[in-house]
C-alpha cells in the first residue's frame, strides 16, 4: 500500500538534514493513547528535529489530528483500515490491513528507513519478524535498552521483552546481539557481558540460566559471569543478558523505582524537585524513546505503550539515527561475516 502523497508545508526549523532521506514510518494507531499522542509526536519530530515521517493509520482519523495541529500538508499518510488492539499477544496480527502491517510493509519495500510503534510488543515483534525477516543466522529477535548506570555510563539490557521464552541457544545469541549493539551504538570496546541470575556464584539460577551460562562461556565475548538484580544499574558489566519476560519486568521496575524514589526524596524536602529533574530524565522513557529490536533485516524501534508525544518524537529521532548508522546491517555482518550474495 502506497502512502497518500502531499507536499510538505515547510522545512524543519532546526535545519535538519531529513530532506531527501527515506522517512521513518510511524504506527499512528498504536499505544494506549493512539493518534491523540502519536500524531503530535510525529509532527514534533518533523518540525523540531527534521526527521521525515510517514504515518500509517486510518487516514480519516490521522488527517483530522494533523489538521488540528496545523500540519495537514506536513506528513504523508499511509491508509490502514485496521488497528491491532493493545491486548493482542501477536497471534494473527500479521493478517489484515492493520497499521502495523501497512507500516512495516513500507519499510520492507524501501519506502521507509525504519519503523516505530508503541503498539503491543508481541504483535509488533511478530509482524516485524514476518515482514522484514530475521538477519541470518539470528534465531529470535531481542529488544535492547541502554540503562544509565551510577558510574555515568550505560548497560545494555537484552532482551527487554521480545522473546519471553527463549532456549539457551537463543539466550546465548542475545549476548552476541547485545555485544554488537554496545560496540556499534555506544562505542564500547570489548564490552563485558553478564547473565542475570539469582546469585553471582557459578551454577546459580534456573535451568535456562545454568545452560545459557555454559554456552556463554564458550563464546568469543568477555563473559563476566552471573550478575544479580541489584547490579543492573551498578555498571558492573556493559551488557546484561536475560529472557524477555524477566528483562521487561526489570526495565519497568527500574523506571518505576526511579520515579518513586525521586518523589519520596522530593517530598522529604531534602532536595528540590528542580535539582532532581536531571536524574529523573536519565531514567525516563522519553529520553531514549524506546527499545531497538535487534536481529532483523530492518530497523524497528518499540516504544512504551504509554508513550506520550514527546516520547514518540524522541523515538523517531532514535530510529532515524539507527537507520542512518546502518546498525541492523552492521550487527548482521558481525553475526554472519560471510560475504553477501
Amino acid at each position: 500500500m502506497r502512502p497518500d502523497r502531499t507536499a510538505p508545508d515547510g522545512a524543519a526549523p532546526d535545519g535538519g538534514d531529513g530532506a531527501g532521506s527515506p522517512p521513518v514510518v510511524v504506527d499512528a494507531m498504536g499505544g494506549d493513547h493512539g493518534p491523540a499522542e502519536i500524531v503530535p509526536g510525529a509532527v514534533t519530530a518533523v518540525r523540531e528535529h527534521g526527521v521525515p515521517v510517514i504515518l500509517a493509520g486510518h487516514a480519516g482519523v490521522v488527517r483530522e489530528e494533523l489538521a488540528r495541529l496545523g500540519a495537514a500538508r506536513l506528513i504523508d499518510v499511509a491508509h490502514a483500515p485496521d488497528a491491532v488492539p493493545m491486548s493482542d499477544r501477536g497471534a494473527g496480527a500479521i493478517a489484515g490491513g492493520s497499521s502495523l502491517v501497512v507500516g512495516l510493509d513500507l519499510v520492507r519495500r524501501g519506502s521507509g528507513c525504519a519503523f516505530v510503534s508503541a503498539g503491543p510488543t508481541g504483535a509488533t515483534v511478530s509482524c516485524a519478524a514476518s515482514l522484514l525477516g530475521a538477519a541470518p543466522p539470528v534465531l529470535r529477535p531481542a529488544l535492547a535498552v541502554a540503562l544509565p548506570t551510577v558510574t555515568g555510563g550505560a548497560t545494555v539490557l537484552v532482551d527487554a521483552g521480545a522473546t519471553v521464552d527463549p532456549s539457551p541457544d537463543v539466550l546465548a545469541q542475545f549476548a552476541l546481539l547485545g555485544t554488537s549493539y554496545a560496540e556499534i551504538v555506544l562505542g564500547v570496546s570489548g564490552p563485558s557481558v553478564g547473565l542475570l541470575s539469582i546469585g553471582a556464584e557459578r551454577g546459580k539460577g534456573n535451568r535456562l540460566a545454568r545452560r545459557a551460562a555454559a554456552l556463554l562461556s564458550g563464546l568469543p565475548i568477555a563473559f563476566h559471569g552471573n550478575v544479580e538484580g541489584d547490579e543492573v544499574l551498578a555498571g558492573v558489566v556493559d551488557v546484561i543478558v536475560t529472557d524477555g519476560f524477566t528483562g521487561n519486568v526489570v526495565l519497568k521496575s527500574v523506571e518505576g523505582c526511579a520515579r518513586a524514589v525521586l518523589r519520596l526524596v522530593a517530598a522529604s524536602g531534602a532536595v528540590s524537585p528542580e535539582a532532581l529533574a536531571p536524574v529523573g530524565r536519565r531514567y525516563d522513557a522519553e529520553t531514549h524513546g524506546g527499545a531497538a529490536l535487534l536481529g532483523l533485516a530492518g530497523t524497528v524501534l518499540v516504544a512504551h505503550g504509554s508513550s506520550r508525544a514527546a516520547t514518540v518524537a524522541r523515538a523517531c529521532v532514535a530510529a532515524r539515527d539507527l537507520a542512518r548508522g546502518r546498525v541492523a546491517a552492521r550487527i548482521r555482518d558481525r553475526l554472519d561475516p560471510r560475504p553477501a550474495r
